[in-house]
């Protein structure tokens, strides 16, 4: 039976950062189907697709859209095919917290009531876009140091 550096089998426990790869894209997934969701999302009969315009409400909080309730499934869905491999659940955390601190960047320059605010953005997503952008590139790049660098044991993401 083949054994990696740290005495376990091939078929031995996963690396932790794959875990909580596993464990953000999930909460993705069940934000994207609360923000569908009549009571959890208030002014639900004021969700838009698109658009500043949606008076839509996740936990009455975080203005959301059919299209920001699909972008969250879709990332869901992205961090769970990711976290398959070692350096696509590192992939995953590091790059969506650059991609998040990225959208918080955004979310202050843009005119809220502009067009350009079609995902729609607020206050309360904002905030939550630095905390999850931090959270999740300081997750991916310390988590397991030696795991997912490329080193010998790595299989790439992208290959079987």
């Amino acid at each position: 039976m083949a054994r990696d550096g740290r005495g376990r089998g091939a078929a031995g426990p996963k690396p932790r950062i794959q875990g909580v790869a596993l464990a953000v894209a999930a909460v993705f997934l069940v934000l994207g189907v609360l923000g569908f969701v009549p009571g959890v999302t208030t002014g639900y009969d004021h969700l838009t697709f698109a658009g500043h315009h949606s008076g839509a409400k996740l936990l009455g909080l975080f203005q959301v859209s059919v299209l920001h309730n699909v972008l969250h499934l879709l990332f869901g869905l992205l961090g769970l095919v990711m976290a398959r491999r070692l350096g696509g659940a590192r992939l995953f955390l590091a790059g969506g917290g650059v991609a998040y601190l990225g959208l918080w960047l955004y979310g202050f320059a843009i005119d809220r009531e502009s067009v350009a605010n079609f995902v729609p953005l607020n206050d309360a997503d904002n905030w939550l876009h630095l905390g999850l952008g931090f959270g999740m590139l300081a997750l991916g790049l310390l988590l397991s140091n030696d795991a997912g660098t490329g080193g010998r044991l790595d299989t790439p993401f992208d290959r079987p």
